[in-house]
């Protein structure tokens, strides 16, 4: 039933851009079209930058995950819905964070921002609460923009092929998208965002998801169940490039050297990123048992080969979007649930996703049959794997350490690789039942709390302590669960997840394969200028509309002939030229990278705004630097002791293991802060993280309320 609607006359695509916004808002139900204002375009770009813009714009210090006003934003870029260039369905969703208090961001892929591209949008804005579930209705076909009732259904997935069916009329499947959320993120902060489009090869629904920082969590919040947009892409032109055949020309280079050197490299358009399983486990970066291992022998039951071979149905070309040859978008067509309300019923899994597989290998599990079960569930009940992955893995450590006991799990022992178990929190999780399972939806940095609490009152011990000991196995940072790789042996990494603005999230810097495995920045300098420039040319990737696996996982042959083959730079030529062939301009890499940085700077005094951003946010937990037990330190003792001879003076002269752990734990504690020092002059902060003036005047930052921003967090630290 329509509630609402408005027409709208269609803006045209010209040059990558319809420079229009919709803004809906639920508490008084009005939608508005907008053309978003040229400074806006010219200083944050698009996609991320202006998913921070708007939310910047619309929200407040005081402003919460759950208050009226805070923006919910989606934005493709300039580049997103380019068919004739690889990776180009990604699209970013932003908001206040339920998880991290301050901006989160997440990106997917799919058709469904191509579709709204190509209906006339740029970005999307949701504001308000509506007292009922919603859906918005973008149809392009008719001109009309509608505000309805939402399906009464609580799944997310599992009648997505009767929805489409049922929404797109005369047109084909395929002309129908849409972004939505389940259960799981009713009654989660980390509740995740599905985009959902039809596959006409494998003829039926898939999703990709926007996992982190709980974006699914305020869509249900704020009382939508659902954005969907019919647009037939069919009769689009694209994106409407000043010289369509240069980018034609540079889309076909592209494509063919991922033609020819995936085979031999990731294997992406065979295994997806299940091919990093084995690549993790081979160099003790796969987390086992909440980071505590980075290796496990029975990792070759879950092998990336395995996948290639029995599980991923290989009869489809896969890619989340037209045109892009990576097809990492893998799939199995008929996997049997064996646990929860669907238990018994076969259906078809995407992916899963190395992140996926590794937050099952981290509770001790190592069974495909799992992993498919867990991928599955979670996208059903709109659940981030990661988050719900490294939640669990904590509770368990924490369980069996001593902090939890029974009483406080509402009967559950936690162990570890124990399936039902594991299964039975999800489901538990997803759908609100149990009082200890509820605690649990809202995050390690809550449960650290709720179980110090618990265990203070069990035993009389200091709370405070507790929470300390706590700390040093908590894998979260900012609010936000650490994504799938041991960062113990690699200082790149620990600050690339350490200073990432939204949390520990390796979209903003993933440098472990380039610093651990290929060993491509050995000195500390190295590491240092990396953690600047690998940030912002990741993060550029989220504000131009564009997927990253085609430049970080797939190395241009021409590459080892560069001074700095970890940048594959002979790839960023190719993005250059498509830059300059649909813009009609003439930007070099210092253009992109200064594009990036006033965007990753709007990041950091959104941060600042919300009382967070300074380098006590910064700091990460032990485990992601140092062993913190004894048993994981003997795990690999010979490794650590080289480590010391190596890298320190200090004498190794007959100290036990708990005593050489504790100077080893001490030398990487130091190394990190000496690190946190070096980046932050690159970046051109302050020994506490905060923007020099002179950062702000350079990257255009000059209006008032920036530097209030800055002045405040000043004044607070000064003050204690």
């Amino acid at each position: 039933m329509i509630i609402t609607s408005i027409k709208y006359q269609k803006a045209k695509i010209d040059k990558g851009y319809t420079d229009h916004l919709l803004e809906v808002n639920l508490s008084d139900r009005t939608m508005v079209v907008k053309e978003i204002p040229k400074t806006t375009r010219e200083m944050f770009v698009g996609g991320r930058g202006y998913c921070l813009k708007l939310v910047y714009d619309g929200t407040t210090a005081a402003t919460r995950y759950d208050s009226p006003e805070n923006v919910l934003a989606f934005a493709g870029g300039p580049f997103c819905g380019e068919s004739s260039f690889a990776g180009t369905g990604k699209f970013i969703i932003g908001s206040i964070s339920p998880l991290t208090g301050t901006f989160c961001d997440s990106n997917v892929g799919g058709y469904f921002f191509p579709l709204v591209k190509n209906a006339g949008f740029d970005a999307i804005t949701v504001t308000g609460k509506s007292e009922s579930d919603v859906i918005i209705f973008i149809d392009d076909e008719q001109g009309i923009i509608s505000l309805k009732e939402a399906p009464k259904t609580d799944s997310a997935l599992f009648e997505a092929e009767n929805l489409v069916e049922a929404w797109r009329g005369e047109s084909k499947p395929h002309s129908i998208a849409f972004v939505n959320a389940g259960i799981g993120s009713k009654n989660t902060f980390f509740g995740c965002v599905n985009s959902v489009y039809y596959d006409p090869k494998r003829r039926r629904c898939r999703a990709k998801q926007a996992g982190r920082g709980g974006m699914g969590t305020i869509m249900r919040d704020k009382g939508l169940w659902g954005i969907v947009v019919k647009s037939n892409l069919s009769d689009r032109q694209g994106n409407q490039p000043v010289d369509k055949q240069r980018v034609r020309s540079v889309g076909t280079n592209l494509r063919q050297v991922i033609r020819d050197f995936d085979p031999n490299q990731l294997r992406l358009a065979k295994q997806g990123t299940t091919s990093l399983l084995d690549m993790m486990n081979n160099h003790d970066i796969l987390p086992v048992n909440n980071y505590k291992f980075g290796r496990d022998e029975r990792q070759k039951k879950v092998s990336g080969k395995i996948f290639e071979e029995k599980i991923f149905d290989q009869k489809y070309p896969d890619g989340c979007f037209a045109g892009c040859t990576l097809a990492c978008t893998k799939g199995c067509e008929g996997h049997t649930l064996t646990t929860g309300p669907f238990g018994g019923r076969t259906v078809p899994v995407d992916g899963p996703e190395y992140e996926t597989a590794a937050a099952i290998t981290n509770l001790g599990i190592f069974d495909i049959g799992a992993i498919m079960e867990y991928a599955w569930y979670c996208d059903e009940y709109a659940l981030d794997t990661i988050s719900t992955g490294v939640v669990l893995a904590f509770l368990i450590e924490a369980y069996q350490e001593g902090y939890l006991t029974k009483d406080d799990t509402d009967g559950l022992e936690l162990k570890w690789d124990d399936q039902n178990t594991a299964f039975d929190l999800l489901h538990m999780m997803a759908t609100g039942k149990g009082v200890f399972t509820r605690e649990v939806g809202r995050g390690i940095r809550h449960m650290k709390g709720w179980v110090s609490e618990r265990a203070a009152a069990r035993n009389g011990h200091d709370k405070e302590k507790i929470m300390r000991e706590l700390e040093l196995f908590g894998m979260e940072t900012k609010g936000l669960e650490f994504s799938m790789y041991i960062t113990k042996e690699s200082l790149a990494q620990q600050g690339g997840y350490g200073f990432a603005l939204k949390g520990p999230q390796h979209d903003e810097s993933w440098l472990i394969a380039l610093d651990q495995i290929k060993n491509e920045m050995p000195s500390f300098a190295e590491k240092a200028a990396a953690l600047k420039w690998f940030p912002l040319f990741r993060t550029w990737f989220n504000i131009a509309g564009l997927c990253k696996l085609p430049w970080i996982d797939v190395r241009h042959p021409d590459a080892a002939q560069t001074t700095e083959p970890a940048k594959n730079l002979p790839t960023v030529d190719c993005y250059l030229e498509l830059v300059n062939s649909t813009m009609g301009t003439e930007k070099t890499l210092d253009d992109l990278l200064a594009e990036s940085e006033r965007c990753y700077l709007l990041h950091k005094l959104i941060n600042l705004r919300q009382g967070y951003g300074t380098r006590a946010h910064d700091r990460i937990p032990l485990r992601a630097m140092a062993p913190v037990f004894v048993d994981e330190f003997a795990s690999r003792r010979e490794y650590y002791l080289n480590d010391l001879k190596k890298n320190t003076d200090i004498k190794i002269n007959g100290q036990d293991d708990a005593e050489l752990l504790e100077i080893l734990q001490n030398h990487r504690r130091r190394q990190y802060e000496i690190l946190t020092d070096a980046v932050y002059t690159e970046k051109g902060f302050d020994a506490q993280g905060i923007p020099l003036d002179e950062t702000l005047q350079r990257l255009g930052f000059n209006e008032p309320e920036y530097h209030e921003i800055v002045n405040q967090a000043r004044l607070k630290l000064n003050q204690g």
